[in-house]
């Protein structure tokens, strides 16, 4: 098909389902994924990723000391707006390229392999930093529910025991392919809404005592030791931002998605909305229900949420919600490790890891790429690594999330931008909107990226720094090297490649 065809296909007609194993061809790669994955299980995966009941549970109490309610609350709605126009932004060119590489491939195509090969990079690192800010996030809440039940005691060695447990439970959920993939994703949105409904009403009808609107909306709290609010609060916009990622998870599924051109574009979008709307939800009916504002600080349990169900609920009703929050978060887990582990075989599909030929290997049976998946959860796991020895540690992990998630998200989107009418767009597009909102989310990002490498605390000590912006350095360090070693073989097949080309690509995947 020459070019001038594919473009007028691209930009006139949404193609039939039956075509995306063509479309896949024509961007460069052979099918070798279980294409049973539909719409909704596209938006679910991503909307069980940004998981409202695992970001903004875990990283609670830490917005209560940096910023509190009014940064919490405000905060919310202002960084879902702009990740909403990072969402709507990304979304048009994944309809465009709707490969498992996702952020990389895109980024290849639009800008060439070195821009490719950072931005691939940077989306590795967040992903996996993801899984595990994710699971030890829901080892927290698995102590603190023990805690709650049996009177067990959380350790740092008992949480990352735990979490290790949690690691293994979604590796093997993983490499039973796709289709369970996606019927647990599909069960987590219903849990997810379900879940928030049960806990904002509890919290609303049981407790005697609620806080004032005015506390929720305009109450400010810094425990930071900085003195400048303005920075206190930006630092606290972190909760938000993290909780906010993760939606590339529909684009990096596309390869396993029906009608993928179409379907991961409004994946990304209508997992953004409705997790805005639903976390909003909740964040509100939490702050309402606090009883004791220093006490949920140093909840016994290590986890403020639980202190606030506690309060309100008494120990029934909070092991209750405890444990739906928890499995909120298990799905939530398991749903990053499938986007994590589709981007390591995209990744190792176009020779950019070390041992990419064992990376990129799938199972013949399940068509699941079987190493990857562990290869995910164990590099998960040596991230956590360091909660071992530091409290602040998981603050860190998330932060390593955000910094290498977020500006790969922006990468795409600025280069689609610079490429002008060179873009060839796919069925979903935004049409004049392209532009507009095409570099508000590039700004948004630039300066969120800023931010969160900046220090959370004052003092700052070993114990209180940030490394989220050393992890970034080490990262891009090692990027740099191994690309003096790798670029030769290292590269995304040429669009619309000839059948020579699809059969050396083919060679050693399956």
């Amino acid at each position: 098909m020459s070019r001038t065809a594919w473009a007028a296909r691209q930009g006139r007609n949404a193609p039939r389902p039956q075509d995306e194993e063509e479309r896949l061809r024509e961007l460069g790669y052979k099918p070798v994924l279980a294409r049973r994955m539909g719409g909704f299980g596209n938006f679910a995966i991503s909307f069980s990723v940004i998981s409202v009941l695992s970001g903004c549970m875990t990283l609670y109490g830490f917005g209560l000391g940096t910023g509190g309610p009014s940064v919490m609350l405000w905060g919310w709605v202002g960084v879902g707006l702009f990740v909403l126009c990072v969402g709507l932004a990304l979304a048009e060119v994944t309809s465009a390229y709707p490969t498992s590489g996702a952020l990389y491939y895109m980024a290849d195509r639009l800008g060439g392999r070195r821009w490719g090969w950072y931005t691939g990079w940077l989306n590795l690192l967040g992903l996996l930093g993801a899984i595990a800010g994710i699971d030890y996030g829901a080892a927290l809440f698995t102590g603190a529910f023990l805690n709650l039940q049996f009177g067990f005691v959380p350790t740092a060695g008992s949480t990352f025991l735990i979490f290790l447990g949690i690691l293994l439970l979604h590796a093997a959920l993983n490499l039973f392919g796709v289709r369970l993939v996606s019927v647990l994703n599909s069960v987590s949105v219903w849990w997810h809404l379900g879940g928030v409904a049960l806990i904002v009403g509890a919290l609303a009808i049981v407790p005697d005592h609620h806080q004032s609107p005015s506390f929720v909306f305009t109450h400010f709290v810094n425990d930071t030791g900085w003195a400048n609010p303005f920075y206190v609060a930006a630092v606290g916009l972190l909760l938000a931002q993290y909780t906010f990622s993760g939606y590339d998870a529909s684009a990096h599924l596309s390869e396993e998605t029906s009608n993928a051109s179409v379907t991961a574009a409004k994946g990304i979008v209508r997992s953004i909305w409705v997790s805005w709307i639903a976390g909003f939800a909740l964040l509100a009916g939490l702050t309402f229900a606090i009883q004791d504002y220093a006490g949920v600080q140093d909840s016994a349990t290590g986890v403020p949420p639980a202190q606030i169900f506690l309060d309100a609920l008494g120990s029934g009703g909070a092991t209750a919600l405890l444990l739906v929050v928890i499995v909120a978060q298990l799905f939530c887990g398991n749903a990053e490790v499938a986007a994590a582990s589709r981007m390591v075989f995209a990744f190792s599909r176009d020779n950019a890891l070390p041992g990419s030929a064992l990376w990129r290997t799938v199972s013949g049976r399940t068509q699941t790429p079987v190493p990857a998946v562990w290869l995910s959860v164990v590099v998960a796991g040596v991230l956590a690594l360091p909660s071992l020895y530091s409290a602040t540690a998981y603050g860190a992990v998330t932060a390593i999330n955000v910094i290498g998630i977020t500006p790969a998200y922006a990468i795409p989107i600025y280069l689609r931008l610079r490429a002008g009418d060179r873009f060839v767009p796919g069925p979903w597009s935004l049409g004049r909107w392209s532009k507009p909102v095409g570099w508000i989310a590039v700004v948004w990002v630039a300066v969120v990226t800023v931010l969160f490498c900046l220090p959370q605390k004052s003092p700052v000590t070993v114990d209180s720094m940030n490394y989220a912006v050393i992890a970034l350095v080490v990262v891009l360090v090692l990027a740099s090297v191994w690309w003096v070693v790798a670029r030769r073989s290292y590269g995304t097949p040429s669009a619309y490649g000839t059948v020579s080309e699809q059969a050396e690509i083919a060679e050693g995947i399956v």
